[in-house]
């Protein structure tokens, strides 16, 4: 139903905005190799985030299975970590 549909958008808008973080994250690692450490670090969390915070939302509607949904709080503490340390990859000082 509606609360269904409600988590597959959710997850689709996460997916799609974090894959533009992605996106942002090669941009900078083309121009700041100095960071590079920092940005990977930063990349590999935006992806683990998006497969678990994401992923287990597709899971849930998908296979309306609700043991998926313990699995997205991690999801979304990978994404808050990739943040900070793209937020820190970008405002340090070098």
């Amino acid at each position: 139903g509606a609360a269904r549909m409600g988590a597959w958008k959710t997850a689709v808008r996460y997916e799609a905005w974090h894959g533009l973080a992605l996106i942002a994250v090669g941009v900078l690692l083309a121009t700041r190799p100095a960071r590079a450490r920092a940005l990977r670090v930063a990349a590999w969390l935006f992806a683990a985030g998006i497969v678990l915070f994401s992923g287990s939302l597709y899971a849930l509607v998908l296979a309306d299975a609700r043991a998926f949904g313990a699995i997205t709080p991690f999801g979304g503490v990978a994404l808050l970590a990739g943040w900070a340390t793209f937020a820190w990859a970008v405002l340090r000082r070098q």
